[in-house]
């Protein structure tokens, strides 16, 4: 048995969550006495590839070509497919991030391979891969056993462990995969990076703000909070429906899925849309002046007060206590 593990990258560095998804499937691969193939796609990425034996990976393929420097949907599916058919992977396993929700079904569509998306936890029973991911809005957690000849998941990023890097070394294969223009159905024509904001489904720590805070003005102090304790800045839905905050920081069923180790709400109900996006917070603090929010039902930790009195508080006696 082979397993593959796509590993995403962005500028010519890892993302965080592909050390987490080749050592999930070190750990299966382990368990499965199968052989693991991590697969890093990009226009000059074997520089980084060697990075990947640290987490588990002994062996790496890299498919680089300059027009695959920016992700287009069509061509890394087409890549991963053709990697994954000429190792005769039968398993594969991607990040559920932002990409990795684009490109999977895509995949498992060329691969005519079932798909589990959004995991929570993988384990193996009786030889085979059994995944668990939430359901109904995050409400309940299922079981799910794929029955096709080739399995693919997707792991919720910040839920599973990337482990502690090691010594250890990867052997680094390039593999062509020929692409013409018409595998690129888009074209980058300019590319603007946000100045140094971090990423909410990537952050360890994020502070969300709601429609209670009444105005766009009053996330100076959502972003000075952040800014104290180094955490991403999020929103509800209802908050970037309003323009108060762009689309790349909601929380959410239509947002970003996140599970960082803290979670503060700062004025936000608690609609099921947004609990299913970051109901996986390890810790949660909701402040809200609605005792009977919904958001209360899932925090470790509830203050009920005005935001506007509460937030600058904290914020303050943080300060204090980390010196800043």
């Amino acid at each position: 048995m082979k397993i593959i593990a796509f590993a995403e990258q962005r500028n010519n560095q890892f993302k965080k969550t592909a050390f987490e998804v080749v050592c999930a499937a070190k750990t299966i691969a382990d368990e499965l006495s199968a052989e693991l193939v991590a697969l890093v796609v990009g226009g000059n990425v074997s520089p980084i590839a060697g990075e990947l034996g640290k987490y588990g990976a002994s062996r790496v393929i890299v498919v680089e070509d300059s027009r695959l420097q920016y992700y287009s949907t069509t061509a890394y599916a087409k890549v991963i497919a053709e990697v994954a058919q000429q190792e005769s992977g039968q398993v594969i396993f991607l990040s559920a991030s932002s990409l990795g929700k684009d490109v999977a079904p895509r995949v498992a569509a060329k691969l005519d391979a079932g798909l589990a998306t959004d995991c929570t936890a993988i384990r193996v029973e009786n030889g085979d891969c059994v995944a668990t991911r939430p359901v109904y809005a995050g409400k309940g957690l299922t079981d799910v056993r794929i029955t096709s000849p080739v399995k693919m998941f997707s792991l919720r990023p910040n839920v599973f462990s990337a482990g502690t890097p090691s010594s250890g070394a990867a052997t680094i294969e390039k593999r062509n995969v020929p692409l013409t223009d018409a595998d690129f159905t888009a074209a980058v024509k300019e590319v603007k990076a946000s100045s140094g904001k971090k990423d909410v489904a990537e952050a360890d720590i994020i502070v969300s703000g709601g429609r209670g805070l009444k105005g766009p003005e009053h996330f100076a102090m959502i972003e000075e909070l952040a800014s104290t304790l180094n955490a991403a800045v999020g929103a509800s839905r209802a908050v970037v429906d309003a323009g108060w905050r762009p689309h790349d920081e909601q929380v959410g069923q239509t947002g970003k899925t996140v599970a960082p180790t803290l979670y503060i709400a700062v004025a936000i109900s608690g609609a099921v849309q947004h609990l299913a996006g970051m109901s996986s917070s390890k810790f949660i603090v909701a402040i809200n002046k609605d005792k009977d929010a919904p958001i209360f039902s899932i925090a470790d930790y509830g203050i009920v007060g005005d935001a506007f009195e509460i937030v600058p508080a904290f914020s303050a006696e943080l300060k204090k206590v980390l010196g800043k």
